[in-house]
Parts: C-alpha cells; sequence; structure tokens
C-alpha cells in the first residue's frame, strides 16, 4: 500500500466523519439552544456570543470526529499493509 491509498482512505474517512459530525452537532445546538445555529457566524447580524459559541462547539467537535476516524483509517491500514502509512508513524521521539 502507498502513499497514494493513504491519502484517499486518510481523507476519505475524515470528510465523511466531518459530514456525518456536522449533522448531529447541528442538532444537538438545538436541543441546546432551541434555535438553529447561524446560517453565517461572520455576519455582523448574528450575535457575537452565538457565533463565538457556534465556532468553538462545532470546530473542536469536528476536529475530534475527524482525529478519531483518521485513527481508525490507520489502523485498518496498518493491518493491510503491515505498518502505519509513513504520516502517522511515530513522531514522538
Amino acid at each position: 500500500m502507498g502513499n497514494l491509498v493513504w491519502t484517499v482512505l486518510g481523507t476519505g474517512s475524515g470528510l465523511a466523519a466531518q459530514s456525518a459530525a456536522r449533522s448531529v452537532i447541528k442538532k444537538l445546538w438545538v436541543l441546546a439552544t432551541g434555535k438553529q445555529p447561524p446560517a453565517n457566524p461572520l455576519s455582523p447580524h448574528v450575535a457575537l456570543a452565538e457565533a463565538v459559541g457556534w465556532a468553538v462547539v462545532s470546530g473542536a467537535l469536528v476536529g475530534v470526529v475527524r482525529m478519531l476516524a483518521t485513527r481508525q483509517a490507520a489502523k485498518f491500514y496498518e493491518k493491510s499493509a503491515g505498518h502505519l502509512p509513513k504520516k502517522m508513524q511515530d513522531v514522538s521521539a
């Protein structure tokens, strides 16, 4: 397995997870606030607290979900290829 396979696998899993996460985050936002999330948090017509809250919550949760999906994809790659992709090899040394 090569770099192209990892690129497709890693990117695809991350994008799929991001899409699913956004749907769940929107539903959670409605449950928590009783309102739809801001359509455009960059607009000055959206209250600053609401825009910042949406940015923090959605950004953090999407980031965590993408990270988890990429980790799972790396485990699958390692099981199939016998090693982690070069970009995922231990860099904590």
